[in-house]
């Protein structure tokens, strides 16, 4: 299946942009009558079939279409400050979009590394993943978020903050795998190289949020965020365990 994105599509025909045109038409090498699948980013998937084969304006017309194709069944938040080579958390952005999150919000803690970001880059690369793994849902790019900002809105869902500093709530922290439950809302907040600053994770946990471990070995700021959305996935994911067939 071929996959475009046309946020702006509102049948019964559509003409993508020069630059998905080229890739279909050039790239791709299809011609009139050919199927492509084109979705609008919040869950409605549609069949259509080339009409014109413009490399710079290529036109289709639905044949069919699919709403709420494949929703995750969990909203997942990653909150995460960005490292201070962009490539690094581009490849965070691809990689969870790939995986399953609902919203990204890129955070300006303490001790943040990068204090201005730039979004164009990284929503192009955010859409060119959920192409790839043909996901009909995109994840919601917010703008750079002052910690105090985030954490201080309401969320009714859970609220987790991973940190490598000693726990400060009575609770302890949780290792993030065994603390989650199937088909919750989440937020889980990852902190820059140097980490949250201690008064950082007193607010958070002022304002609802859970400490939580991602294990005993001492992760980038990248590697922390992908294993904390996998762990998510896993966990909404995970089939019932069938036991082995007895053979005596």
């Amino acid at each position: 299946m071929l996959l475009f994105y046309a946020p702006d599509l509102c049948p019964p025909e559509y003409t993508l942009n020069e630059e998905e045109s080229k890739h279909c038409i050039r790239v791709m090498r299809l011609t009139c009558g050919d199927e492509v699948h084109l979705t609008d980013g919040r869950g409605t998937l549609y069949r259509c079939r080339i009409v014109a084969a413009d490399p710079r304006r290529c036109r289709v017309e639905v044949v069919d279409r699919k709403t709420e194709f494949e929703p995750l069944p969990y909203r997942l938040t990653m909150a995460v400050a960005p490292t201070k080579n962009a490539d690094r958390f581009e490849w965070f952005l691809e990689k969870a979009t790939e995986v399953g999150v609902t919203e990204f919000v890129p955070l300006e803690t303490a001790r943040s590394e990068r204090h201005v970001f730039k979004p164009e880059r990284a929503a192009k690369v955010i859409t060119a993943a959920m192409k790839q793994s043909l996901k009909a849902y995109r994840p919601e790019l917010h703008a750079l978020t002052p910690f105090a900002a985030f954490v201080t809105t309401p969320f009714a869902g859970r609220r987790l903050i991973a940190h490598c500093g000693t726990a400060l709530s009575p609770a302890g922290k949780r290792y993030l795998a065994d603390s989650l439950l199937p088909h919750e809302d989440v937020q889980i907040l990852i902190g820059p190289e140097g980490d949250f600053a201690p008064e950082e994770v007193a607010l958070a946990l002022e304002h609802g949020f859970e400490e939580i471990s991602l294990g005993s070995q001492r992760l980038r700021t990248e590697t922390a965020a992908i294993t904390a959305t996998v762990m998510v996935s896993v966990v909404n994911t995970q089939q019932p365990h069938t036991p082995a067939p007895n053979h005596e």
